[in-house]
Formats: C-alpha cells, sequence, structure tokens
C-alpha cells in the first residue's frame, strides 16, 4: 500500500463571538476533504456542554507547564487576559499530516503567529469576524456567560486581534454560517492541486 500523501495545515483564527467553533464543526461534516480538527489543550475549566477529549484536553497548570517545558506543544499562549493557557500538541499536527489528513487548528492570532514564525509548516491562515466590533459585542453579551470584567478582556482583546487580520491569507466575514462554511470549503478546495499558493487578505 502506497503512503498517503502528506496532509495540509490549515489555521482558523478569529475573536471570540466571531462563530468559530461552530463554522469548524459544520466544515467538519459537510466538506468533502479529508479534514480534522486538532484538539486544543486549556487550563481553562470546561463550559457545561465540552468533553475533555472531544472539545479540549482540559489540564491543570502544574500539567500545562510540564508539556510547555518539554516542547510538546506547536504553540502555546495565554489567551484573553483571564490567566487560562491554551496549547497545540505536536504529536496531534504531526500524526494528522502524516495520515494524508487536513488538520484545522483553531487557535487565537498569537498562537498562529508563533506557527508561521516557527516555519515548521507553511498554513493556509484563515481570519473570521461578524464584521464589526459592534456586532461582535452584541454577539458575547447574547452568550450570557460572561462577567463584565472578561466581556471587557475579550473585547480589548478582539480588537488588538483585528490589527493581525492581514497576516493572514483569507479574510471570511461570518454572517451566515452556512456562507462562511461554504466560502472556506471552496478556499480549501482551490488548494486540491497543490497549484494555489496563499494570498494575504486585503
Amino acid at each position: 500500500m502506497s503512503k498517503p500523501t502528506t496532509g495540509k495545515l490549515i489555521i482558523i483564527s478569529g475573536p471570540s463571538g466571531a462563530g468559530k467553533s461552530t463554522v469548524v464543526r459544520q466544515l467538519l461534516g459537510n466538506c468533502e476533504l479529508p479534514l480534522t480538527s486538532s484538539i486544543s489543550v486549556t487550563t481553562r475549566k470546561p463550559r457545561d456542554s465540552e468533553q475533555d477529549g472531544i472539545d479540549y484536553f482540559f489540564v491543570d497548570q502544574p500539567r500545562f507547564t510540564v508539556l510547555r517545558n518539554s516542547g510538546a506543544f506547536l504553540e502555546c499562549k495565554q489567551n484573553f487576559g483571564l490567566q487560562h493557557w491554551y496549547g497545540t500538541l505536536n504529536e496531534q499536527v504531526a500524526a494528522g499530516l502524516n495520515a494524508g489528513k487536513w488538520v484545522i487548528l483553531e487557535i487565537d492570532v498569537l498562537g498562529a503567529m508563533e506557527v508561521l514564525e516557527n516555519g515548521r509548516f507553511k498554513p493556509i491562515t484563515i481570519f473570521i469576524h461578524p464584521g464589526g466590533m459592534d456586532e461582535l459585542e452584541r454577539r458575547l453579551r447574547s452568550r450570557g456567560t460572561e462577567t463584565e470584567e472578561s466581556l471587557t478582556a475579550r473585547l480589548e482583546t478582539a480588537a488588538a486581534e483585528m490589527r493581525y487580520m492581514s497576516r493572514y491569507n483569507y479574510e471570511v466575514i461570518n454572517q451566515s454560517v452556512n456562507a462562511a462554511v461554504a466560502e472556506i470549503c471552496q478556499i480549501l478546495q482551490d488548494h486540491t492541486q497543490n497549484h494555489v499558493e496563499p494570498h494575504k487578505a486585503n
């Protein structure tokens, strides 16, 4: 049996509240490419609907520190000014790519910049946002899961993240999940023959 073609790395970033998780979930189910999602490690507590090993690997701070010091992460960052850490495991990404999968990293902009600076992979990078800060605040408030302190922190982080948008190959405005999924799937399909060079978002 021939060895599968090495897969591709896809980075999807955007501010909290942009709908990244929903878009990625539908993309995995609807796009006819060998997509898989890398599961991040985090020190934050799971939300009610989240499951360990499916949504994230939930660990305490000492365990995260051991992983970080051992070089286990492709990227890791402290997010949202709320003392939580997130990281992408090297072994998960490498295993997926070696199996011919298109591995999606749903990570923040600082993590994405770390992967780009690492230079180990040449990812297709996509930045998702809802179209503006007012819409972003509306979405975050509608969740009903944020204190005013955490909401303020997320909005401040989002404003900083938006300034990185030009570093990404593609910009997708998520006003409709179905439309955003279709747009991203088309972007990825354009890369299937390895003849498309990623360009920068305007």
